[in-house]
Protein backbone atom coordinates (compact mmCIF):
# COMPACT_ATOMS: atom_id res chain seq x y z
CA UNK A 1 0.00 0.00 0.00
CA UNK A 2 0.82 3.49 -0.60
CA UNK A 3 0.95 6.56 1.73
CA UNK A 4 0.36 10.53 1.40
CA UNK A 5 0.98 12.93 3.59
CA UNK A 6 0.24 16.26 2.35
CA UNK A 7 0.43 19.60 4.35
CA UNK A 8 -1.35 22.50 2.60
CA UNK A 9 -1.16 26.04 3.77
CA UNK A 10 -4.18 27.99 2.18
CA UNK A 11 -3.25 32.13 1.48
CA UNK A 12 -4.27 34.34 4.12
CA UNK A 13 -8.07 34.71 3.99
CA UNK A 14 -9.16 31.72 1.65
CA UNK A 15 -9.24 28.95 4.56
CA UNK A 16 -12.67 28.18 3.89
CA UNK A 17 -13.10 27.94 0.17
CA UNK A 18 -9.98 25.52 0.71
CA UNK A 19 -11.45 23.35 3.05
CA UNK A 20 -14.47 23.59 0.74
CA UNK A 21 -12.71 21.79 -2.15
CA UNK A 22 -10.60 19.31 0.12
CA UNK A 23 -14.21 18.12 1.06
CA UNK A 24 -15.72 17.52 -1.89
CA UNK A 25 -11.42 16.06 -2.99
CA UNK A 26 -12.16 13.47 0.18
CA UNK A 27 -15.83 12.99 -0.61
CA UNK A 28 -15.19 11.81 -4.08
CA UNK A 29 -11.74 10.40 -3.61
CA UNK A 30 -13.43 7.84 -1.11
CA UNK A 31 -15.11 6.26 -4.26
CA UNK A 32 -12.07 5.45 -6.17
CA UNK A 33 -11.23 2.39 -7.07
CA UNK A 34 -7.77 1.53 -4.97
CA UNK A 35 -8.65 4.57 -2.17
CA UNK A 36 -8.52 2.59 1.47
CA UNK A 37 -8.65 5.76 3.56
CA UNK A 38 -8.54 9.64 2.61
CA UNK A 39 -9.05 11.78 4.99
CA UNK A 40 -8.50 15.59 5.63
CA UNK A 41 -7.96 17.58 8.82
CA UNK A 42 -7.54 21.60 9.47
CA UNK A 43 -5.60 22.67 12.59
CA UNK A 44 -6.94 23.17 15.66
CA UNK A 45 -4.84 26.64 15.88
CA UNK A 46 -4.23 27.28 12.56
CA UNK A 47 -7.68 26.71 10.07
CA UNK A 48 -5.56 27.79 7.29
CA UNK A 49 -3.38 24.76 7.66
CA UNK A 50 -4.93 21.60 6.27
CA UNK A 51 -3.18 18.21 6.14
CA UNK A 52 -4.33 15.39 3.76
CA UNK A 53 -3.90 11.39 5.00
CA UNK A 54 -4.35 9.15 1.99
CA UNK A 55 -4.16 5.26 1.35
CA UNK A 56 -3.56 3.76 -1.45
CA UNK A 57 -3.98 -0.05 -2.22
CA UNK A 58 -1.36 0.03 -5.42
CA UNK A 59 0.76 2.68 -7.67
CA UNK A 60 -1.53 1.60 -9.91
CA UNK A 61 -4.78 3.03 -8.05
CA UNK A 62 -2.77 5.92 -7.12
CA UNK A 63 -2.27 6.88 -10.33
CA UNK A 64 -5.17 6.27 -11.63
CA UNK A 65 -6.51 9.14 -8.99
CA UNK A 66 -3.97 11.55 -10.12
CA UNK A 67 -5.63 11.41 -13.48
CA UNK A 68 -9.44 11.71 -12.07
CA UNK A 69 -11.52 14.60 -12.83
CA UNK A 70 -12.15 15.13 -9.24
CA UNK A 71 -8.29 15.00 -8.49
CA UNK A 72 -7.91 17.13 -11.01
CA UNK A 73 -10.34 19.54 -10.45
CA UNK A 74 -10.50 20.44 -7.27
CA UNK A 75 -6.69 20.17 -6.67
CA UNK A 76 -6.12 22.77 -9.28
CA UNK A 77 -8.50 25.24 -6.70
CA UNK A 78 -6.52 24.49 -3.97
CA UNK A 79 -3.27 25.13 -5.92
CA UNK A 80 -4.97 28.24 -7.11
CA UNK A 81 -5.43 28.98 -3.33
CA UNK A 82 -2.27 27.28 -1.34
CA UNK A 83 0.74 25.66 -1.62
CA UNK A 84 1.11 22.20 -1.10
CA UNK A 85 3.88 20.03 0.52
CA UNK A 86 3.58 16.02 -0.12
CA UNK A 87 5.05 13.23 1.34
CA UNK A 88 5.20 9.36 -0.45
CA UNK A 89 6.08 6.18 1.03
CA UNK A 90 5.47 2.51 0.71
CA UNK A 91 3.35 1.10 3.50
CA UNK A 92 5.29 -2.08 5.00
CA UNK A 93 3.67 -4.97 6.45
Amino acid sequence: MIRINCFYQAEEGRAEEALAAARELVAESLKQDGCVAYDVFQSGTRPDVLFFCETWRDEASLDEHMKSEPFVKYGTMMKTVGQFSIEQFELKK
